[in-house]
Formats: C-alpha cells, structure tokens, sequence
C-alpha cells in the first residue's frame, strides 16, 4: 500500500462532508499522511448493478413439425355427460373387491387351516411325515382308472339282483350257479384281514385320515407282510370308489386276466416310491417350516449382519 502526502485540499476531499466541521477539522490536523485510498460515505448510494445485455441476434426457430402431425383435439360427445361418483358416507356405492379376509370362516375351516399351519411349524414324526408323500398324478390318474373298473354294486343293483333270484326261487327254478364278482374292498377291519392272510393284490391309503390313528400302522403291516401299497389324496376320492363320502383304505384283491398287466405297473410303482423307500422315510422327520412373517425377519437380519442369508436354511426351524 503507497502513502502519499496530501494536500489541504485533497484532504479535504478525503473527509467525507457529511461530518461536523470540527470533526473534519480535527482530522485535517491528525492524519497527515494517510493510506492511498478515500473514504466514502456510507450516506451515498449505491449504483445497482445491472447484468450486460444480450446480443440481439437472430434466434433459431425449431424446425416445423412434419405433415399431418398436428395434433387434433378429439370432440367430445354432448350426450355423455362426465358423472364423477363421490364415494363419501351415503353417496355411491364401492366397487366390488375381494373381502375374502374380512370373512368369519365357520369353525371347521378355521381349525382345519389352523391344523394344516401347525403340521407345517411342528416337527412331524416320521410315522406321520410319511403320508405327506403321496402317488404322483398321473399314477394316481391310472389307478383309479382301475378301480373304477372295480366299483362295488349300488344298493339299488343289489336290491335289483336279490328280487330277480328270489322271483326264480318263487318259480321253481334251479339256481345259476355264477362266479363270485370282483369288487374293490372296503372297510378298515376287512382290509387288515386280508392284509394278514396276504391276499391283498394291492392297497390304497389315503393320506388325510382323521384320526391318523386309524392308518398309521398299516404301511408297517404291509411291509411285513409284503403286501404292495401306495397313498394317495385323499379320503374323499377313495369314498366315490365305493359309493361312500369317505373312505380310510380300500384294496384290490383279484383283477380280470385283461387287466393283470395294469395291476402289474401299479404294483412295481408301489414297490419303487413306498416299499423300497420305507427305511428312508422312516428316518424323516417333516414339518418345522417357517412363516413369511419370521422368514423376512431372519433375512432381513442377515442382511443387516453382513452374511449371505441362504433362503433354504431361513425357512427351516
């Protein structure tokens, strides 16, 4: 910074005029050398600063949109008039959706769903986790085929045949001596018999007896007895067989000679997914299956930890 002495008149212009007179006559005395600038009073004002104009030049207009991409205004039809529906207390009604979840289920569906989430949390023993496995479709499909083929007589059929022997009975007539017909058998006490005195062709079990009591020590007594068994879903399907809602176990006993090559295929699907499985099974425990709520959880925690959450191994207990 360069010092300069300054004139009276110069110092005079430095102090600004706004002062009192003895103040601007101090300050001529004081300062005698002063810095190489002015002061300037803060009473003056200030320029406002204004931005520089832009070059008035010739703009770019953008290019003209192709022929006949003029947009056109679609003419709304004065005989429908928009109607806005106000779904406020009292005025329209909703739309339909699905309440499903709102429902108060009867009792025996809560508890067969509840039953059906405690088999997949709870470990299931081995004995039990057994009837989880059942025949694939489409060997299924071709054994109630051969059932169907098989189906006991009606009430009415019966009723029908025991009128017609009695009326030839009436007549004097000889009785026709006729071959015992081959019928699928029913009933559990019938059908451990026949599994006891191994003339059982081949068993079916369903799968989701109630109690499980009543079936679950036949797959060991085939076995042993060397008896072909298979599980299938479910009771429901087994009763149509035998004109039944339900039933437990059915069993073929003998089947036709054009149907012996069918029994045959069942029976070594029997041995290939049941019998020869039976010690592998018998070391299976089943259930002990997470929720989504606890499985997200455990991921989510892992994920937080840093570590690589394996879905397999979250969604087992």
């Amino acid at each position: 910074m360069k010092w300069r002495k300054l004139t009276n008149a110069a110092s005079r212009e430095a102090v600004p005029r706004e002062l009192p007179e003895l103040t601007r006559i101090a300050l001529d005395k004081i300062f005698y050398y002063i810095p190489d600038f002015h002061f300037h009073s803060t009473a003056r004002p200030l320029q406002d600063f204004k931005m520089p104009k832009a070059k008035s030049g010739a703009s770019k207009k953008p290019a003209a949109a192709p022929f006949g991409s003029k947009t056109t205004k679609t003419k709304k039809n004065p005989l429908f008039e928009s109607a806005p529906k106000n779904f406020g207390i009292g005025q329209d009604i909703q739309p339909q959706t699905d309440l499903s979840r709102f429902v108060k289920w009867p009792e025996y569906v809560r508890l067969q769903r509840q039953k059906t989430i405690l088999n997949q949390r709870l470990k299931v023993p081995p004995s039990i986790a057994q009837f989880s496995h059942t025949l694939d479709k489409n060997t299924a499909t071709q054994l109630f085929k051969l059932l169907n083929k098989y189906r006991p007589e009606t009430k009415t059929e019966k009723k029908t045949r025991l009128e017609s022997t009695a009326a030839a009975a009436a007549e004097g007539k000889d009785k026709e001596e006729t071959k015992k017909p081959l019928f699928v058998k029913y009933g559990l006490n019938h059908i451990v018999a026949l599994i006891e005195a191994k003339k059982a062709a081949l068993v079916v079990i369903a799968h989701d007896v109630d109690p499980i009591e009543l079936v679950v020590f036949l797959p060991a007594l085939c076995r042993k007895m060397g008896v072909p068994y298979v599980i299938v879903k479910g009771k429901a399907r087994l009763g149509t067989v035998v004109h039944k809602k339900t039933a437990a176990v059915v069993a073929l006993q003998e089947v036709k000679s054009e149907d012996q090559r069918e029994l045959a295929t069942l029976v070594s699907a029997s041995k290939a997914n049941f019998t020869d499985k039976y010690e592998e099974q018998r070391r299976q425990w089943g259930g002990g299956l997470r929720g989504n709520k606890s499985t997200q959880k455990l991921r989510k925690r892992a994920k937080a930890a840093g570590q690589n959450a394996n879905a397999a191994s979250i969604g087992k207990l």
